[in-house]
């Protein structure tokens, strides 16, 4: 049983239509009266509720029943109904315990949808699962693990798919996020369409419009041609939004409005398109530290944190790190032609012992060069233990630090004013030697603050 609490009866009509239309059994309160009463007669499974649903227009009543609603029953989810104006007082609902808030007028399909997933979120996992079990429910393959905290995760992550909602993935680098992001698309409704990528760290203010909504000839300068956005891209499908906490104030605004309404304009053109797409944010940043600081805006952490999935880092799972180690070099057995690669049991447990900054990244980085710089088929203690330096480079290329010395961000860094010195100043030339097209090279020395001279080129 829905329950809607508006005084509006129009309101009420509508949504009880579009329930009925959609099997669902719903009904309507006008007042704060009328809805508790209904409450304790009823076993309501979820509440819609206008912040605004009687004549006063400050919220405070809204606000006041959702309190109320709450020391009733801490579990029944709740829908906020609020307008661009008072988004402020739905942030301050969602602290007091509703589960979502949605932008008047609504739409019937996006409501429908938050329904939906609120509803199928309610229900608990009969049992526990283990990995085989898993394996056998879901499409979780590409993911290697199999300590306890990493099966309720991947069990998390297979009941979640199957519904809309926004997740929004944490965890240090090097973790896997963008792997639990892809089991999750593979796994929803959506896997038959597109999943697309946006490194948000990596495109610059300048171009984010552009990049994310696309454009049209003639935006700008240097819109030669027409540009399919990102979120175009994405429709139907499952847009993973990597490095959010990146994602500077004022593109915040931008993205908000479309997660928000589900409508964009193209750069240059004054045409508004409708999106339909699953949202999944990736982070290795304390939003919650963000948020309080100001940097992150709390409207759009409440927007993406619907369901909130922590990946452990891989200190916390030494157990995992043989099944880990095994995969790679099954892969590197096929790739290098060795088939006869083995890593020994004392090698195992110091790898074991590690602490593993980097993560997954960090040991499969390892792995992958003990096995270029051993001629050894059979692998121990001393072939991961030493790194010896690269064979010099070959003229236009940059040597790489050893392992674990640096973070990714800091090689990153180095790499690019390595490459940028070796080529002097020239563009072009040191993007080719990074492997990245100029536009892409331009957005890292912009997000890293590197100076350039682009009349160098």
């Amino acid at each position: 049983m829905i329950l809607i609490i508006d005084d509006d009866m129009a309101v009420q009509a509508s949504l009880l239509l579009l329930f009925e239309n959609a099997g669902y059994t719903a009904m309507a309160a006008s007042n704060q009266q009328e809805a508790m009463e209904l409450l304790h007669r009823h076993p309501v499974s979820l509440v819609i509720l206008d912040l605004n649903f009687s004549i006063d227009t400050s919220g405070e009543e809204g606000i006041a029943l959702l309190q109320q609603l709450r020391q009733f029953n801490r579990d029944v989810p709740v829908i906020l109904l609020t307008g661009w104006g008072t988004i402020q007082l739905a942030v301050q609902g969602m602290k007091l315990g509703a589960n979502d808030f949605i932008n008047k007028p609504w739409d019937n399909e996006y409501l429908l949808q938050s329904v939906q997933t609120l509803l199928q979120l309610q229900e608990k996992p009969e049992k526990k699962h283990n990995r085989k079990e898993l394996d056998s429910l879901y499409q979780l393959r590409f993911i290697i693990g199999e300590e306890e905290s990493m099966l309720e995760l991947l069990d998390t992550v297979g009941r979640v798919a199957a519904t809309d909602a926004p997740v929004l993935i944490t965890g240090e680098s090097g973790t896997g996020k963008e792997l639990i992001a892809e089991a999750i698309h593979q796994n929803s409704l959506r896997h038959n369409k597109a999943f697309v990528k946006v490194n948000l760290g990596g495109i610059s203010t300048s171009l984010f419009e552009s990049e994310m909504f696309g454009h049209i000839r003639g935006a700008f300068t240097d819109a030669k041609t027409d540009r399919t956005g990102r979120f175009e891209l994405a429709h139907k499908g499952t847009i993973f939004l990597d490095e959010i906490g990146d994602l500077d104030l004022s593109s915040q605004v931008k993205l908000l409005r479309v997660l928000q309404d589900r409508t964009y304009e193209v750069l240059g053109s004054s045409r508004t398109k409708t999106v339909d797409m699953r949202v999944v944010c990736g982070t290795n940043k304390n939003l919650d530290s963000m948020v309080a600081a100001g940097t992150f805006r709390e409207d759009l952490f409440y927007r993406i944190n619907l369901i909130s999935i922590h990946l452990p880092p891989l200190r916390e799972r030494p157990t995992d790190i043989p099944l880990l180690v095994q995969f790679f070099i099954g892969n590197l057995k096929e790739i290098y032609n060795r088939p006869q690669l083995t890593v020994t049991r004392e090698a195992m447990k110091w790898l074991q012992q590690l602490p593993w900054p980097g993560n997954i990244r960090q040991l499969k980085n390892l792995v992958e060069r003990s096995v270029l710089m051993s001629r050894k088929d059979n692998l121990d203690m001393e072939d991961f233990r030493i790194q010896p330096e690269l064979p010099a480079a070959k003229k236009g290329t940059v040597q790489l630090p050893q392992v674990g010395a640096l973070t990714l961000e800091e090689i990153e860094v180095l790499m690019i004013k390595k490459a940028l010195d070796f080529h002097r100043n020239k563009i072009s030339k040191a993007a080719e030697s990074l492997g990245l097209t100029r536009s892409s090279l331009y957005r890292r020395l912009d997000k890293y603050n590197i100076p350039y001279d682009e009349t160098s080129d």
